[in-house]
């Protein structure tokens, strides 16, 4: 994991598809946020762009790749940036971007995750369909 400066600001001009702080349950005995915990936020973040696009039902078929770059711990505010950056006929990528805004020790903002990952839109039976044009 890689240690990043402090951010001033979150990215401009975008909306964040999720922000949640973590609480006790999600981290171990020192306050450090679980990186499976982390994990499933930018699954469910990635999934939303991915169900506006796809006009229904989707599911993961990749992580492609995940980048841990700063700790998160309880209490902070964390933001899940989410962008289609592809879609094929039945799948669509996503590029999730994970910063915090450090509540407990300052209004520090750090980018502490990236993710891509792939999802497939599904039908009533749980099968690939074709995206909507």
């Amino acid at each position: 994991m890689t240690q990043l400066a402090p951010l001033s600001t979150l990215p401009e001009g975008k909306n964040p598809a999720l922000r949640v702080v973590p609480m006790p349950a999600d981290a171990n005995v020192h306050g450090d946020v679980f990186g499976g915990w982390i994990m499933a936020q930018v699954d469910i973040a990635g999934s939303i762009p991915a169900v506006e696009r796809a006009q229904g039902r989707v599911a993961t078929v990749a992580v492609n790749s995940f980048l841990f770059k700063n700790p998160v711990f309880v209490g902070d505010l964390v933001s899940f940036y989410a962008d289609i950056v592809k879609t094929g006929r039945t799948s669509i990528t996503v590029s999730v971007e994970v910063y915090a805004q450090r509540m407990r020790h300052s209004n520090a903002i750090v980018k502490v995750t990236e993710a891509t990952l792939t999802y497939v839109a599904t039908d009533e039976n749980r099968l690939p369909r074709e995206l909507p044009v």
